[in-house]
């Protein structure tokens, strides 16, 4: 299934609730059914693959910080419509350092 192109907007709309969620590589990461790295992203425990933004606009998938290697915290608005997430706003959070 391939995503659509980004479309979400710069800034959240401050109208909407901005949730934080799971984000990742739905096939390698967070279980879901595919043959190609798609972006996800996890909520109250549910997986959905994300349209309105692409894997490949938040960085390398396959880099060491990438959704393929890691699941991350990204801020979003939008809805789930027909068991996917329709994304109007998404940022990639920083890592936090862990602790030693």
């Amino acid at each position: 299934m391939a995503q659509t192109a980004p479309a979400t907007a710069a800034a959240p709309d401050k109208a909407k609730p901005v949730q934080v969620v799971e984000a990742a590589c739905g096939q390698c990461r967070l279980g879901l059914p595919g043959r190609a790295c798609d972006l996800a992203v996890r909520i109250e425990g549910n997986a959905y693959f994300v349209d309105g933004t692409h894997i490949d606009s938040h960085g390398d998938a396959h880099a060491k910080d990438g959704f393929c290697q890691q699941i991350r915290q990204a801020e979003v608005q939008g809805q789930v419509v027909n068991d996917r997430f329709v994304a109007t706003y998404f940022r990639l959070l920083p890592e936090t350092p862990k602790p030693r």
